[in-house]
């Protein structure tokens, strides 16, 4: 595109992917600025390779060291209960502090972190939207479920969402565009232990597709969601908003984009500097910018631009994900290393108000693949452990027969955790980094621990006898769900963006990331509600371009 375009989106995930098919399909040119690299997916993932197990997700940009994270609160006795533990290294914190060893996990690429996720798509509990009102915590969303709810269903049917609606607990006007995914053998067996207790556990909402769409193949359920989808049956970014964004004509995209800094002139964003995949430093201008950088980098980006005049809330109310998994052996063989890693999920404990004295929720899905045990190197060593012939015999009779199970909860904001920036540690361009400020209070941990042993008792009513590895976010800070730092509301005193996703106090500026979350909701994945709200965004956007 040779001229100047008329949005700029800066991030490519869900939000910034989402807004670009939306403005691009109404005839608006926009530009997508990508930090990082194109994946190809039929070559650049490595499930057919022999080192499949060791590579993980096969990152062309390493993450590990892209944020700074402060030091981690002490360990206290009286959560000993909660620390993480495997039967053959002992505990994962040996030492009395909270450990920064999980980190921000995230994918710097063209599609952003569905690129990683396991493609569950959720819509956020309605009751999750008044957490301020209804139990004087986090704040409340300045609009409702209710105008949200159109732009799901047009998200979930550019995706190919499969699922099996269940109006008890998924609030919804119409079907999903696809059947369910059918649940593994493994998971039929975790059933019963949901059943045992009375719990209902059925068919999760997917970005996977069931069944042929849109030129995709339907999933082969090898369970190695998080390594990378190498059939393109995964509903990530790349290959559902940002395809047909390009095929519009209308959108162009430069990857190996780093944005350094936003220019203001009054108020309003004149030209957006970055260094380009040579390093040349660039800048683009646009009568819209908007920023889905992900609730770390865009207050980073924010910061580092000089735009905290317009809010003092940038970076504050950062919420991160609260989890836990629990694992045992079955005495069964189940091959527990197939099917999809989170085909189904119970929905009972997902109101802000389903644990007696405790405030916000949770949902539990099956934690097999959450705990890295879809192969035979992770059993080796967290398994059987042992050497020889013992060793070997221990495989044998352990491998495919790991049963987890996976808890994730709210997460309400607290002052100790936000998210500024470490002038002292810098990018490759000089740039200071993003550092994280996490803290989990009592009430958090209140949580956490209905949460662990909720997950207990469901793998003691499977069959499980013996648990063999368990882990969660009280001892290990590693999060893949971030939100809040540039909370949605009425007011600049309070908030960084108004209910359409406009910075208070600029002209031309908006987010569409997880950022602008008032509260996390009950454990819900965000990517479905982060591009919900970015076509909500795009609506207003083309409006006042009409006008």
């Amino acid at each position: 595109m040779n001229s100047d375009p008329d949005v700029i989106v800066i991030g490519t995930g869900a939000g910034g992917a989402a807004l670009a098919w939306s403005l691009s399909r109404q005839g608006l040119n926009v530009e997508a600025l990508e930090a990082g690299p194109r994946y190809d997916f039929s070559r650049d993932y490595r499930l057919q390779k022999s080192d499949w197990e060791q590579i993980g997700f096969p990152e062309k940009i390493p993450t590990a060291d892209r944020q700074v994270i402060a030091p981690l609160q002490e360990l206290q006795p009286k959560w000993a209960h909660l620390r993480s533990w495997n039967i053959v290294r002992g505990l994962r914190v040996r030492s009395q502090r909270r450990s920064s060893a999980g980190g921000y996990k995230h994918v710097v690429g063209l599609g952003g972190t569905t690129l990683y996720f396991t493609g569950e798509y959720h819509r956020i509990n309605p009751r999750a939207m008044h957490m301020a009102t209804d139990f004087g915590v986090a704040a409340d969303w300045p609009l409702s479920y209710k105008e949200l709810e159109p732009h799901y269903k047009v998200v979930e049917k550019i995706v190919g969402v499969s699922g099996k609606s269940n109006a008890a607990y998924q609030r919804r006007s119409s079907d999903y565009p696809l059947p369910p995914l059918p649940l593994s053998h493994s998971t039929k067996v975790l059933k019963k232990g949901f059943d045992h207790l009375g719990l209902d556990f059925g068919p999760n909402p997917l970005a996977v597709l069931s069944k042929a769409y849109d030129g995709r193949p339907p999933c082969n359920f090898c369970g190695n969601c998080n390594r990378g989808c190498p059939r393109g049956d995964k509903g990530s970014a790349d290959l559902t908003f940002l395809r047909h964004a390009e095929l519009s004509g209308h959108c162009t995209i430069e990857t190996g984009a780093q944005v350094a800094r936003l220019e203001l002139n009054n108020d309003r964003v004149s030209r957006v500097v970055y260094f380009d995949d040579d390093g040349r430093e660039r800048a683009r201008s646009a009568p819209i910018v908007v920023l889905a950088c992900g609730a770390i980098e865009t207050p980073r980006l924010m910061m580092n631009s000089g735009l905290r005049k317009y809010s003092g809330a940038i970076g504050l109310n950062f919420m991160e994900t609260l989890a836990w998994t629990s694992v045992g052996l079955h005495s069964e063989p189940l091959g527990s290393h197939r099917g999809h890693p989170s085909d189904a999920i119970c929905w009972a404990f997902n109101d802000p108000d389903s644990v007696n004295g405790v405030v916000g929720g949770f949902r539990i899905s099956p934690g097999t693949a959450e705990a890295n045990l879809v192969g035979p190197i992770n059993y080796a060593a967290r398994v059987a452990g042992s050497f020889g012939r013992e060793h070997k015999r221990l495989m044998r009779e352990s491998f495919g027969r790991a049963l987890g199970v996976t808890a994730i909860g709210e997460n309400l904001p607290n002052p100790r955790s936000f998210v500024d920036v470490d002038s002292r540690a810098v990018d490759a361009w000089g740039i200071p980094k993003a550092r994280i400020n996490s803290f989990l209070p009592d009430s958090e941990l209140q949580r956490l621990a209905v949460m662990a042993n909720t997950c207990r008792e469901v793998l003691d009513a499977a069959g499980i006898e013996k648990l063999i590895d368990e882990s969660g976010s009280y001892d290990e800070f590693g999060s893949s769900h971030v939100f809040g730092t540039c909370r949605m509301g009425l007011a600049a005193e309070h908030s960084v963006v108004d209910p359409w996703g406009k910075v208070h106090g600029t002209k031309n500026l908006y987010i569409t990331d997880a950022s602008v979350f008032p509260s996390s909701g009950g454990g819900e994945s965000p990517a479905l509600t982060i591009s919900a709200l970015a076509l909500r965004t795009a609506q207003a956007i083309a409006r006042g371009h009409s006008r």
